[in-house]
């Protein structure tokens, strides 16, 4: 299994901490955010390469970082260099598919989330499944969920809907940016994107995909902490704690 780390973005909200630096490489209580996600990934030994998504502006800084990383780590530069010219997520996934020829299941990240529970819990749930998967949490915020992918899911944990930003959100299950998709259906994405996919939000894939392929929610066992301004990052570094494994 590889792993796809989303670190393509600007962070504009982030300014003058992210102007000219990654928000993945901030850190949290003396450690990366990327650092927390990636070790905790790591110590279940399922994970051959991790690959990390940048954009031309910021790749430096990652590969500096990535020398001192004990397991295999390929930065890929999706060339842009402002926020306005961005690829958006999904196409960042399907750059990196293409240009490592990539043809392996994939744990697929934003680099820029914390959770205080260790990914293994959602690892051994893929194992279980045996099928693509994402995770979910409840959100009792209609403002939150508004601006979210949003699932509708059967008692099994079978999504059978998902919506990206919608103003009329159909349940309370938020889903946050981790995501595992297996081989086969990884290599949809071309015809996602061709098929009018949204690209620029991580889920609008799994909102295509959930259509022609089974794809399982596994509710979070603990909280995650999306850091998206000044304010949240401030609050992070107060409440965080690390990973409960």
């Amino acid at each position: 299994m590889l792993c796809l780390v989303l670190a393509a973005g600007y962070a504009t909200r982030l300014y003058p901490l992210t102007e000219n630096y990654p928000k993945p490489l901030l850190t949290v209580q003396g450690k990366a955010i990327l650092d927390w996600l990636l070790d905790d990934i790591n110590t279940s030994g399922v994970v051959s390469e991790y690959v990390i998504i940048s954009n031309h502006k910021y790749v430096c800084h990652f590969e500096e970082w990535a020398k001192a990383k004990p397991y295999k780590i390929t930065v890929v530069d999706d060339g842009t260099e402002t926020n306005e010219t961005r690829l958006g997520a999904v196409r960042d996934i399907q750059f990196a598919v293409k240009k490592l020829n990539i043809d392996d299941d994939c744990l697929v990240i934003a680099g820029d989330n914390l959770l205080d529970f260790s990914l293994f819990h959602f690892i051994n749930y893929i194992k279980k499944k045996r099928t693509s998967c994402v995770m979910r949490y409840y959100e009792s915020s209609f403002d939150i969920l508004k601006k979210s992918g949003v699932l509708t899911i059967d008692d099994d944990d079978l999504i059978k809907n998902m919506t990206e930003k919608s103003p009329t959100p159909a349940s309370h299950w938020c889903c946050p940016p981790f995501y595992y998709y297996t081989q086969d259906d990884l290599k949809l994405i071309d015809e996602a994107v061709r098929s009018g996919c949204g690209t620029d939000a991580p889920g609008s894939f799994v909102a295509w995909l959930c259509k022609r392929s089974r794809v399982f929610a596994m509710e979070m066992p603990g909280k995650r902490y999306d850091i998206g301004d000044i304010g949240s990052y401030e609050q992070v570094q107060k409440e965080y704690r690390g990973v409960i494994i």
